[in-house]
């Protein structure tokens, strides 16, 4: 198994604790009961750990962060585990509110094109709310951007109050039926924004990420916040 393990280290990441990596998690999901395959790992000396992997073909991620690489990767490891198991086991909306995922550094206050680090052009999945609020579980991600067929337009699930799971969407449209889950509905469509006004928004307000539609075309975009403090900016093609 380690051997199909890919680590990465960052920040001058110490070469034991790389091995150490790739021994935990092979580990973690060799305790599987599941085909656990493409693991990728990535270290940070400032405490960021990642792996992404397939189970059983389903795509899934976890993200922690702590004080050194070594907690970090205590707590990715355990991660691991409770992912693994959330995925091939029946469906169950996830505790809110988390208190454990740390909070996000601030953007930084001199806003320039350099802010936004990262253009990611996915082509987007048609879902329902449900298949979309799996998704975001399984990848451990804060907001999700997919397209509705209810309306065929784009649409967000993220993490918030008062259930964890709520709805957006580029337009105002009635809520789906026979969801499993907890889902809340925003009653508003998604503001309409470029992207030098979303990036305003988002740091004015002091947000961890912002759902806007593009004015030239329409199109669902997320802006969200990176561990390293710049933007990331997902839009989506398709």
């Amino acid at each position: 198994m380690t051997e199909a393990i890919t680590v990465q280290g960052f920040d001058g990441v110490p070469r034991e604790m790389l091995d150490e990596a790739r021994s935990r998690i092979a580990a973690a999901a060799g305790c599987a009961n599941a085909l656990v395959e493409s693991l990728r790992v990535r270290l940070s000396a400032a405490g960021l750990a990642q792996v992404n992997a397939e189970v059983d073909g389903r795509r899934i991620r976890v993200q922690e962060t702590a004080r050194g690489v070594g907690e970090a990767l205590d707590r990715l490891s355990e991660g691991l585990r409770r992912r693994i198991a959330s995925v091939t086991g029946a469906w169950a909306p996830r505790s809110w509110p988390q208190p454990s995922r740390p909070p996000l550094p601030p953007v930084p206050a001199v806003i320039g094109p350099q802010v936004i680090a990262r253009v990611k052009s996915p082509a987007l999945v048609w879902c329902s709310p449900d298949a979309a609020a799996r998704t975001l579980d399984a990848m451990d991600y804060r907001i999700h951007l997919f397209t509705d067929p209810m309306t065929e337009t784009d649409a967000v699930v993220y993490r918030v109050g008062p259930t964890g799971y709520r709805l957006a969407r580029t337009i105002a449209a009635a809520p789906p039926r026979g969801c499993a889950a907890p889902l809340t509905v925003s009653p508003h469509g998604a503001p309409r924004l470029d992207d030098p006004q979303a990036v305003q928004r988002l740091v004015g307000a002091e947000l961890p990420f912002l759902f806007y539609a593009h004015p030239a075309d329409g199109r669902g975009r997320v802006l969200y916040r990176r561990f390293d403090g710049r933007l990331g900016l997902i839009t989506g093609s398709g």
